[in-house]
């Protein structure tokens, strides 16, 4: 049978890690597109060379999480699953969660259960959506959340271009929540459903942490200034300039941020109340 599901994957200078992604990919028999976000190492000639049933989309500069917008337009298939180089998918979890958005039609994303190899441990996130405060609606299969892990995510493809995709302002990384709000906005449920599975192998290429964490209050924060309420807005900035006080990281962060404010002004769109309502609920 066709696989209605597209795997996209965005990556950038991690070739070996993607190589192993799309080794376990081959298995499912599912179309795959790649998205390079302007590698400098040999991705997209590997690619192209080891695996030429795969799409190559070859950016030639980084957009971070932009890139899988690139590649969910450029699928033809209803439903997208992402995966990041150093993820995959376990066998039938697509079909699973294929069935579950055709029986279904107000589910717009599925957060999978994530598998943290090689000791096979589970995401802690996972537990935290398991247990959603948001409960369980009667029409859909599973408890609804409002953010998710995006290498262990598939989306209704006409419900990600409704939205707009992930968010310009923020890059990367956190476009998740925003994500998972607009969707809710928009009429869409998100829900975790543990019989739904992907495997995430943290790759041994990553960011310096304090670099990262620098970015995750940046985005927090944007986020915030882009949906919440203007009281919110004020509290949150308030309370990171007074991290900033003790905290380099804080401090430096919320200067990004500032950098970026005519952008939010341009975007900003208050989330409906009853989004907001949920929203409130789980911060």
């Amino acid at each position: 049978m066709v696989s209605q599901t597209t795997v996209v994957i965005a990556t950038r200078d991690r070739a070996d890690d993607l190589a192993r992604t799309l080794t376990r990919l081959a298995e499912l028999h599912v179309p795959v597109v790649v998205v390079d976000n302007g590698s400098s190492d040999d991705t997209v000639a590997r690619v192209r060379r080891e695996f030429d049933q795969v799409e190559v989309l070859a950016l030639g500069r980084n957009e971070g999480a932009l890139a899988r917008n690139h590649g969910v337009r450029h699928a033809t298939t209803p439903y997208v699953a992402f995966s990041d180089d150093d993820s995959w998918w376990a066998p039938g979890a697509l079909p699973c969660a294929e069935e579950l958005f055709a029986r279904h039609p107000r589910l717009g994303l599925v957060a999978a259960r994530t598998v943290v190899e090689p000791d096979g441990r589970l995401d802690p996130v996972c537990a935290e959506m398991a247990r959603s405060p948001l409960g369980r609606d009667d029409d859909l299969p599973g408890p609804s959340v409002l953010g998710f892990v995006c290498c262990g995510a598939i989306v209704r493809r006409s419900a990600f271009l409704g939205v707009g995709g992930f968010h310009p302002v923020l890059f990367w990384p956190g476009e998740e929540r925003i994500f998972s709000w607009d969707l809710a906005a928009s009429g869409w449920a998100c829900c975790y459903v543990d019989a739904v599975v992907a495997h995430h192998q943290p790759s041994s290429s990553r960011p310096p942490s304090a670099w990262r964490r620098r970015v995750e209050m940046r985005n927090d924060l944007l986020t915030t200034w882009l949906r919440r309420p203007a009281a919110v807005v004020l509290g949150e900035t308030f309370a990171l300039a007074g991290r900033g006080l003790r905290d380099r990281d804080a401090g430096a962060a919320l200067v990004a941020a500032l950098r970026k404010l005519p952008e939010v002004v341009r975007h900003r769109r208050p989330l409906p109340a009853d989004v907001e309502r949920r929203v409130a609920l789980l911060r």
